[in-house]
């Protein structure tokens, strides 16, 4: 078998934590589980990684890389403001369900209180994405289509909100029903309480 090159061993072995992290719970795995799982020594992963800290990071930016990729995609295929809203949300919701172990990483011991830098890496994250969403939410407005007495960045705070909780509940309901499909109609509950024909009713 050919020897892989430093990348390719690095993209091996985060795989191989998201993968871990779905099935054990971030808080639970070692790197002898990771070194394990990609079929190389311990000391063969801190030669990739210095520290568990490094390589939680590692994963963190790779998480980040994609989505970034995927939210552009979906806004380069939106027709307007509410097609580019739903792309981004569906997008999103595809991503967490092809990397389950994204929800328990959130509030895992590694992200909240080990690892600072880990920590900045998703909270860049979510402002960058609320930010998204709260233009689509402006655009919207301006078409007249959701209603103009409610601030962009709240919308986009509770349709974050909404898509993170049906996230938990799919995860602690050991992913019983579809995420992307709840989610999307979660959310479709949700801009229909916040459009213009909502707040004309008695």
């Amino acid at each position: 078998m050919p020897r892989l090159s430093a990348e390719d061993r690095k993209a091996q072995i985060i795989a191989q934590v998201l993968r871990l992290a779905s099935e054990i719970g971030p808080d639970r795995m070692s790197t002898t589980d990771v070194a394990r799982a990609v079929g190389i020594s311990q000391p063969a992963v801190f030669r990739h990684f210095p520290t568990k800290g490094d390589l939680w990071l590692a994963v963190a930016e790779n998480v980040a890389a994609s989505l970034r990729e995927r939210w552009k995609e979906a806004a380069g295929q939106a027709l307007g403001p509410q097609s580019r809203l739903k792309g981004l949300i569906g997008a999103q919701l595809l991503a967490v369900a092809e990397r389950p172990a994204l929800p328990s990483l959130l509030f895992s011991r590694e992200l909240t209180v080990d690892n600072p830098p880990l920590r900045k890496v998703f909270d860049h994250l979510l402002a960058s994405f609320q930010s998204q969403l709260a233009d689509s939410v402006t655009g919207m407005q301006t078409e007249g289509i959701l209603r103009p007495d409610m601030a962009a960045r709240d919308a986009a705070v509770l349709l974050t909100s909404t898509m993170q909780g049906v996230a938990i509940r799919w995860t602690l309901g050991n992913r019983c029903f579809d995420l992307v499909e709840e989610g999307r109609r979660l959310i479709d509950v949700q801009l229909t309480l916040m459009s213009v024909q909502a707040r004309t009713l008695p």
